[in-house]
């Protein structure tokens, strides 16, 4: 097999490739085998027609291009790895003679892993651990901090208590509801000891401040009118009649913050105790935090500092990738995500266009990072991703049958991946 490699714009190669005629003839054979078992010819079973017959009833011309397709299918990926060619994508194949006692001759245009240049970047890494370093050094826990986590916390372990008074905004009341539009109610517009706390927002504007004030037992209708940018259409910029009965009304009552409430969130004797482990659980998010800004900002130095010429297949898997993990996001919200688009008022080709520049900074830091690896000689051992990959389908032996549909060789490709990057970013803290 004779192969030339050509560069080519835009991250491609062109592969021209030239079989002599002993190394492709025995597709013939392979052609005819797989030709037979798709023809229906009285006489004979499926699968055991003769070639000379094939070719009486198709022509020769037929079985040398099945013959040609198979030999470029098996040669194809032969040359890849003699040429060491990091393909990626669907390539496009041109044969460009294609006969029988003679040479195959094709050529293939197929996209490649992009090269990447880096100018001065060992500086810029320095620059950018440096910064980091000033900036670690100021971390500190406010006392203002503490105090917002302990009013959460107590937040979060508030009580709803059923009280005899006006119900105000923040308090949590059940009430009955019917929505109507010209005397009749709408899809969906009817509901029954429907909870709801005051002031969230969850109802269309003026319902909730409509019943601040309502005593248990109370009934009213009010006029309101659906939003102009209402997710259901037909009912956008529309007004209907809300009649509600409001059926309870709940004080939140939020616990002291004093040593209880310390001892009841674990083995604190006062609340000094309890802001002691606070502050310094406090302090442990900021520094994980800090070390993961530390990051960003060294794969920025890198990036800045690089020359990248993307293959628009890359790109476009990777807008997939972002595409697939921000439908993800948004559905776990309980957002359709067609919904979505049509509330934001943007087609999937407009978020596509607008992560375009993301997308090829994220391609931009993973390809940088596995050219360091390979300039470094980074290696992983073959034991240490097993353990991790164990650590990983632990966890899911614990979701029901989530294991059973997990891509292994995936799953050790990608663990790999990342405890080698991690070794890279050890090694560019040091600079």
């Amino acid at each position: 097999m004779d192969i030339v490699v050509k560069k080519l714009p835009q991250s491609k190669a062109e592969l021209s490739i030239t079989l002599a005629w002993d190394e492709w003839k025995k597709e013939m054979d392979h052609a005819a085998e797989h030709m037979a078992k798709d023809v229906k010819i009285p006489g004979f079973r499926p699968g055991k027609v003769p070639r000379d017959v094939l070719e009486k009833r198709y022509g020769k011309e037929a079985l040398l291009m099945e013959a040609a397709e198979h030999a470029v299918s098996h040669s194809y990926a032969r040359a890849l790895e003699q040429e060491k060619v990091d393909a990626i994508g669907q390539p496009e194949v041109k044969l460009e003679t294609v006969k029988e006692g003679e040479p195959l001759i094709y050529a293939i245009t197929t996209a490649v892993m992009p090269e990447v240049k880096l100018a001065e970047w060992k500086k810029a890494v320095k620059e950018a651990n440096a910064a980091h370093a000033k900036k670690m050094a100021t971390l500190a826990v406010e006392p203002k901090e503490i105090e917002d986590e302990l009013n959460r916390l107590a937040t979060m372990r508030a009580k709803f208590v059923t009280v005899a008074r006006p119900a105000q905004l923040e308090d949590s009341v059940e009430v009955d509801f019917e929505v109507k539009q010209d005397g009749v109610v709408i899809e969906g517009g009817k509901s029954e000891k429907h909870p709801l706390v005051l002031g969230k927002g969850v109802f269309i504007p003026g319902f909730e401040e409509g019943i601040v004030g309502m005593q248990e037992g109370e009934e009213k209708t009010m006029t309101l009118s659906f939003p102009d940018d209402y997710h259901a259409t037909h009912l956008a910029g529309k007004p209907a009649e809300f009649a509600v009965k409001l059926r309870l009304v709940q004080e939140r009552q939020i616990p002291i913050v004093d040593d209880g409430f310390a001892k009841s969130l674990g083995s604190f004797e006062t609340l000094e105790d309890f802001k002691k482990t606070l502050s310094e659980g406090i302090l442990e998010e900021k520094k994980n935090k800090g070390k993961e800004e530390g990051r960003t900002a060294i794969l920025d130095a890198l990036v800045s500092k690089s020359t990248i010429e993307f293959p628009e297949i890359l790109v476009a898997e990777e807008l997939n990738r972002m595409t697939q993990e921000f439908q993800s996001q948004v559905e776990m919200m309980g957002i359709p995500f067609e919904q979505y688009l049509e509330h934001s008022k943007k087609s999937l080709d407009d978020l596509r266009k607008d992560w375009d520049e993301q997308a090829k900074k994220r391609l931009s830091a993973g390809i940088i990072l596995e050219k360091l690896a390979d300039e470094d000689e980074v290696e992983i051992d073959s034991k240490e991703v097993e353990e991790e990959m164990n650590n990983t389908l632990q966890y899911y032996k614990r979701v029901k049958d989530a294991e059973k549909n997990i891509d292994l060789e995936r799953l050790y490709a990608s663990t790999r991946g990342r405890l080698r990057n991690e070794k890279v970013f050890e090694m560019l803290e040091k600079l």
